[in-house]
Order: C-alpha cells, then structure tokens, then sequence
C-alpha cells in the first residue's frame, strides 16, 4: 500500500510510538500540537518561549504544559524562572530564519518599523524576537506595547520623537511580570494606566513641585504610588514627613514612607494618621526626662543664676 504521508524534504523528527499513544489516549491536541513544537526545537526551547510561533497566549500554553509534564513526557515541574536580566540575542541567520518562516512575525516587523518611521536594525530585530519568540507575547499584545511606548515617548519629549527598541524591551519585560501577555490584559493595563497617568498632575502638586510633567524616574514613582493605591492627600502626607526629616524633599525617601505604610495597609489618610502616631506611652515619673527629672533640671538651672546675682 502507498504511503499516505508527504514527507517534506527537511531533517525529520521522532514521535515514538510510546509517547504517541500517551497522547492518543489524553486526547488532548493542545498537549500534542506543544509536544511537536517541542520535537521540532529537539527540546532545547522551553515550552513557554514557543507561544508565540504557537500564537497561545500565557493560560492556554501553561495548560498544555501541565498536561506533557502530567504525561511524564516533559521533565518535571520547576520553579519558574523570572525573564532573563540579559534578554536573548540572536544570530543573523536566526533573524532571516525566523522572518523566512514566520509570516506573523514578518508582518509584526512591518507595522513596528511603520510606527516607529524607520527600519529595525539587526539589534532591534533580536529585541523584537526576543518578545516574540522568548518572552512568548502575541502579536497584537507586542503591537499595543510598541503604540503606548511610543504614545508614551512623545508626551514626554514631543511629536515626533520615538523610543528604542531597548526601551520597548524593557517595558515588555515589565509587562512579561505583571501577566500582560493577552490582548485583552493588555487593554485593560493601558485603561488603568490611562487611569493613573490622569491622577499625576494632582500628585505633582502635592509635592510642591508645581504644574511641570514629571521626568521619566519621578513618573515611575508616581505610577507606583498609585497602583499601590494612595491618593494625593497621602502623598503630601508623606512629602511633609520627608521634608521634616531630611530638610529637603527626596523621592527615594517618599518612597520608603509610602512603601511602609502599603506594607502596613495605610492608603487613606485617616488610616496613616491613626496607624502612625502610636500614643505615646505614660511618662515614668522617676525616668530621664520624666517630670521628676525636670524639676531637678529646674532646680539647678534656678541655683545657678543665684550664685551669678
């Protein structure tokens, strides 16, 4: 009988029969289809960076990987590792590979060098797979990314100035921790962030610093006050308690105030209040400084200015 395979003229991968079955019988095609991405990358990717060219967001990839390492044909749940502080650099050939291979991510290129008004260099291209293909961010949650940091970029330095790819990176790393990997989850991070971004000129005047936009490290700090969930009464709170202890404001010192009172549950004013100023305990009438010892401090300051009448 005629085989009824096509076989393509590439290097071939092997299902064994044993691991097919496993499959066959879970009934699980997510489960299959990850396991035969995993056999054509020989192993060597780990089944999240895949859910790109996979196009899966984060729940449907960890779902199918749960079912192989179920299936004992995965090795063993570890901890997850948090995105590399040296993102992945590719090879030139990988770049032309991928962009040979993936019409996805061709058109991706595309609308990010129409957006951004120029053409990725090979840097740029590394950075941009590595969301793609290492991080596992869908296209159009890579798209909305490369739009708000831009967007983002031009309120703070004007029309027609764009960010890096570096900078696109990194927010998209950022995004990588919070769970931002659906379209979805991305639209309602930049609703929030919309959100806050309208609240920072009430914060910049409770810090006393006027109606000036704040710069890129003083909006980090801002944006974390409120995701943290203070409002700008308990950021003058803050500035108050900073200026009367370092004589001048410092944000790093704000900062430590503010991340205290989170840690604690203090958000509103009236809970910082109440949960910051203890009562103080009674005075020990025998103690230094207790009314005791003041009297005695009376008493002798009183017998001096006799002895110099």
């Amino acid at each position: 009988m005629p085989s009824v395979l096509v076989h393509a003229p590439d290097d071939p991968v092997t299902l064994t029969a044993q691991a097919a079955k496993r499959l066959l019988d879970r009934g699980d095609g997510d489960a299959a289809l990850l396991y035969l991405a995993l056999l054509r990358r020989r192993g060597d990717a780990p089944p999240r960076s895949l859910a790109g060219e996979l196009r899966w967001d984060r729940g449907r990839i960890e779902a199918a990987e749960a079912v192989l390492r179920d299936l004992g044909l995965i090795a063993p749940q570890s901890p997850p590792p948090e995105p590399a502080d040296e993102p992945p650099s590719y090879r030139q050939e990988e770049l032309a590979g991928k962009l040979e291979e993936s019409a996805d991510f061709r058109r991706l290129t595309a609308e990010v060098e129409r957006k951004l008004g120029k053409r990725l260099t090979t840097a740029d291209l590394s950075a941009l797979l590595g969301l793609y293909d290492y991080l596992g961010l869908p296209c159009d949650v890579i798209y909305l990314l490369v739009c708000h940091c831009a967007q983002r970029t031009a309120d703070r330095f004007g029309p027609g100035r764009r960010p890096t790819l570096r900078q696109i990176e990194r927010e998209g790393y950022a995004w990588a921790r919070r769970g931002v990997d659906t379209q979805a989850a991305a639209e309602k991070y930049l609703r929030d962030y919309s959100r806050r971004r309208e609240a920072v000129p009430a914060f910049m005047r409770a810090l006393r610093l006027g109606d000036r936009p704040p710069v890129g490290e003083e909006e980090k700090y801002l944006l974390q006050w409120l995701e943290w969930g203070f409002s700008p009464e308990a950021a003058a709170l803050a500035y108050e308690k900073t200026v009367l202890k370092c004589h001048e404001f410092k944000w790093s010192y704000c900062n430590g105030i503010l991340r205290r009172w989170h840690e604690a549950g203090l958000h509103t004013v009236e809970a910082i209040e109440s949960g910051d100023h203890k009562p103080a305990p009674a005075a020990d009438q025998s103690a230094p400084g207790g009314p005791k010892a003041g009297n005695a401090w009376m008493r002798k300051y009183i017998q001096q200015r006799g002895k110099e009448g």
